[in-house]
């Protein structure tokens, strides 16, 4: 079984949990996810199916959407509800104040991962380091928020959708919201509603994947083409006998495919039949294999 399928992964579990839940339900060998998301929060979890596997160092930088709530007053050593309470504040803003900051927020911004992630330092996950009671100094690193907006305000509580790129931690983005105002801020909730090319809609929840499993109604509708997540690679058809050469890990001339392809940047190669082969790039001359999908006999 090779392909995708889009979990809603459910409070409580990490998403390393969660694959292993697919793995067992699905009853496969291999499955991995396409990107971490905390225990607390929820939403959209690509998983990668059997041989899907080979490709999770090649997929295309993608953007992300969150729905986060938050509350202000205090502040936590994970950012979230969960942790321990570091500081306590009156409260000075509301809904007005923090709608006029948000603005400060959009776009190209600094921001330090938090000690509770699984960011890696010299090859140690931060989280790891963290829950020794261990803080060590972090580097600032360059995420850009590309919308924000505050879609909700109730009996305290003020809820974001945000926009953003890969390794954005909407922890610290309400953490430093937080701070801006002087009174700090933790996360509440957070679900992650797109991911990767895919949304919540085309998400099934473990529950639902055990109930088909329980009924014996199989899972070939859920499973999604590789294809999807290299969406916005180039794509390029090629002859049977190329086909073959390429399979068996063989370069191609470029000057004989179809089309020119770009140099340098991954393209899906594809069989007459418009089977996904594999992963390609050019150096100009030839288009050699980056990635195979293995022959199936």
């Amino acid at each position: 079984m090779t392909g995708i399928i889009c979990i809603n992964k459910p409070e409580g579990i990490t998403s390393f949990g969660a694959v292993n839940k697919v793995r067992g339900i699905m009853r496969l060998k291999k499955a991995g996810h396409t990107g971490t998301l905390d225990p607390m929060a929820t939403g959209v979890l690509p998983v990668m199916l059997g041989d899907a596997t080979r490709f999770l160092d090649f997929l295309p930088e993608s953007d992300k959407t969150y729905r986060a709530s938050f509350i202000l007053g205090k502040t936590t050593d994970t950012l979230d509800i969960t942790g321990r309470v570091t500081a306590e504040y009156e409260i000075n803003a509301g809904e007005n104040e923090i709608r006029a900051l948000l603005p400060e927020f959009t776009g190209k911004i600094m921001q330090l991962p938090p000690m509770f992630s699984a960011k890696s330092v010299e090859g140690v996950r931060l989280y790891d380091l963290a829950r020794k009671g261990v803080e060590i100094e972090r580097k600032p690193c360059e995420v850009e928020i590309k919308s924000l907006e505050l879609t909700g305000a109730e009996n305290g509580s003020y809820t974001i959708e945000v926009s953003c790129s890969k390794g954005t931690y909407i922890r610290s983005l309400i953490d430093d919201i937080g701070k801006k105002l002087g009174c700090g801020a933790v996360m509440t909730s957070l679900c992650r509603t797109f991911a990767s090319g895919f949304s919540l809609d085309e998400c099934v929840s473990l529950d639902e994947l055990q109930k088909r499993k329980d009924r014996e109604e199989g899972f070939s509708d859920l499973i999604i083409g590789l294809d999807k997540l290299f969406a916005d690679y180039e794509s390029v058809y090629i002859s049977p006998a190329q086909a073959v050469r390429f399979s068996n890990g063989g370069a191609l001339d470029t000057e004989r495919l179809k089309r020119a392809v770009k140099t340098g940047v991954p393209v899906c190669v594809y069989s007459p039949e418009g089977t996904l082969l594999g992963l390609g790039i050019s150096d100009g001359v030839q288009l050699k294999p980056l990635k195979l999908l293995p022959l199936r006999k």
